[in-house]
């Protein structure tokens, strides 16, 4: 979906590339992907992933294994180990509930301005 494409270092990244690549780690069951802003990117590739029962891995492993494999603009920058990941009915990846979830995490993150003091 268009919608869904990341534009990272000036190239467009379809996140079904990049998960297809995740999921070549012996510990992953499932992975969705998203851009997240980055000042120096325009967009950051963040996975978030299942392990497989059993499995374990961290998420710099998981990064480190993808830097080895996926070309440098396609690899994700941020990695966060999930129980699950969100599905529609039909088990399609909700990639706007993710970004909604991110968008949420970084507005409480965010430090208030002077101004709103």
């Amino acid at each position: 979906m268009k919608g869904d494409i990341i534009s990272v270092f000036g190239y467009e990244v379809s996140p079904i590339e990049v998960e297809e690549g995740l999921l070549l780690h012996p510990a992953i069951a499932e992975a969705a992907v998203i851009g997240v802003p980055d000042a120096y990117l325009g967009q950051a590739i963040k996975a978030f992933v299942t392990l497989k029962p059993g499995a374990s891995a961290t998420p710099k492993e998981i990064i480190a294994f993808c830097k080895e494999r996926m070309p440098r603009h396609l690899y994700p920058r941020q990695v966060e180990i999930v129980d699950d990941i969100p599905k529609s009915e039909t088990g399609g990846i909700l990639r706007g509930e993710l970004r909604a979830q991110e968008s949420a995490k970084l507005r409480s993150q965010r430090r208030p301005h002077p101004r709103e003091l």
